[in-house]
Formats: C-alpha cells, sequence, structure tokens
C-alpha cells in the first residue's frame, strides 16, 4: 500500500498515520486464528505472565484488569512471519520511514478481555530501545474493531517532535515507563477508531497509550517494532529472537552490528 504524498506529510507532521484495511482476506482470518489459538496455547502452559494494572497505579497484582501479552510470535507460527513479510504493509512502513532498508526488532501481542482490560498510561516506546537516528517505528495491526470503550489507542499527534521526555517510570520503582501523565493526559489524546485490519504506523517517540476494556468485546492486537538496517541502537543491547531480521531491502552493516550485540 503506497502512501500519497498527503499522507507522508501527514506522517511526517503527525508522527503517526492510520491505514484502513492494511490487512485482509485470508491473511487476516489466518492471523486471528492462529493467535487465538496461541494465545490459548500460552495459558494453558503458563510460559509467559500477563500484567496488571489501573489508570492509578499502572501495575498492581491485586487488580481486577489485566492485559495478556506474549512476545516474538513469529517464533511461534508461520503465519506470523508471513504478516511481516507482508507487501502492503512493507509498502506503507517504506514510504514512512523513508528507507528501503528495514529490519525487525521485535513482535509482540496484546490482549485485552472484555469488561477487564487494563488501561496503559502514556508513554514513549524509545526508553526501552533507543536509537541513534530515532528510526525505530511501529505497526499496531488492529485484529479486532477498537475504539474507547474497548481499550482502543490514543496518541498525541505531533508529540514526536518534542524528543525523549522525561522518564516516570523507573522513579516509581517500575520495569515500565511513562511520560508525565499531568502534562499528557490521556483525555486530551486522539483516539484511534479502527476496524479489523487497520494499521496505525507510528514514530517510538510519540506520545500514545490506551484505555481500559469495559465492553463486552476483546481488543486482540499484533505490533511489530522495525527499524533502518542502517541504524544502531544506543548503548547496545540485548539480542531477541528475530532482531535484525530483514525484511525488505539490504544490510551493509549486519556482520559488525551483531558483533557489537554480542559483546554487549
Amino acid at each position: 500500500m503506497r502512501l500519497t504524498n498527503e499522507q507522508k506529510q501527514f506522517y511526517k507532521e503527525n508522527g503517526y498515520i492510520h491505514l484502513k484495511k492494511v490487512i485482509k482476506g485470508k491473511l487476516l482470518e489466518d492471523v486471528s486464528r492462529e493467535y487465538d489459538d496461541l494465545f490459548w496455547r500460552k495459558n494453558e502452559d503458563k510460559t509467559e505472565s500477563s500484567w496488571v494494572g489501573t489508570e492509578e497505579t499502572h501495575r498492581v497484582s491485586n487488580s481486577p484488569y489485566t492485559v495478556k501479552g506474549i512476545h516474538n510470535l513469529q517464533m511461534n507460527h508461520a503465519v506470523f512471519g508471513k504478516l511481516l513479510y507482508d507487501d502492503d504493509l512493507l509498502d506503507a512502513l517504506e514510504d514512512c520511514m523513508g528507507t528501503k532498508n528495514i529490519a525487525l526488532h521485535h513482535t509482540k501481542a496484546h490482549y485485552k478481555p472484555p469488561e477487564k482490560g487494563a488501561s496503559y498510561p502514556m508513554h514513549q516506546d524509545y526508553p526501552y530501545f533507543p536509537y541513534e537516528k530515532d528510526s525505530m517505528t511501529a505497526a499496531f495491526i488492529h485484529l479486532d474493531a477498537a475504539n474507547p470503550e474497548n481499550g482502543g489507542l490514543f496518541v498525541y499527534p505531533g508529540s514526536h517532535k518534542l524528543g525523549p521526555l522525561e522518564d516516570f517510570g523507573p522513579k516509581e520503582g517500575s520495569a515500565f515507563h511513562y511520560v508525565d501523565q499531568t502534562k499528557f493526559p490521556i483525555e486530551r489524546a486522539t483516539p484511534v477508531i479502527a476496524e479489523a485490519g487497520d494499521v496505525v504506523i507510528f514514530s517510538y517517540l510519540l506520545i500514545h497509550g490506551s484505555t481500559p476494556n469495559t465492553s463486552d468485546r476483546p481488543r486482540r492486537m499484533f505490533l511489530a517494532q522495525v527499524y533502518d538496517a542502517h541504524d544502531k541502537p544506543i548503548g547496545g543491547e540485548k539480542a531477541q529472537p528475530g532482531n535484525g531480521w530483514l525484511l525488505r531491502g539490504v544490510n551493509l552493516y549486519r556482520d559488525a552490528t551483531v558483533s557489537n550485540r554480542a559483546n554487549d
């Protein structure tokens, strides 16, 4: 899916773009089916814990609200790899990122169950994996219709231009990162009203978050974080399964990049 000049300019100015029906047909059906099966298997095996939280405390063990999470889905079923190599998705990412050389950082899925899906406070993804050229970009793929009632995505358009902001997460003794919720309340953010198959592409500097799911519908999402293959992490990072997989283009510095990460 190639973007128009107007869409490219919108992304440049706002730090995100909502694209309709990028993933569709049999691919969407197959991903949706295997997604459900994977979460069932993970819950049965208890191989990856979920996180819980509320608007006030963000993370508490006795909260009735939860979001179930799985990382690196492409390691669990081949259909998620097929999704990552979808030409419509990669065309849109290429146009937003301004590079033909697109490498995978990681994938994850968050499932918000009906009536008790936790919110996620407003944050930037930057603190988790800063890169020299800030090329890190997310593709947020909706597997369900999403709105504020069932825990949909909220964004602050243009906030990527602010650069990295003060990190409030570690001050609360948390491994999670947030911006100042008084300066960037979710009530002033822009909701993304999406349908299944819609994709939101956004910079890792964009301030974003989500509401709790208080509806009778689930909210399922698949997210891929990708970067320019010629960009480099700041200060090194621990390798994840699939990190560095080339989804499109060429990586002229792959051997050096792998060597540097191995030595960190």
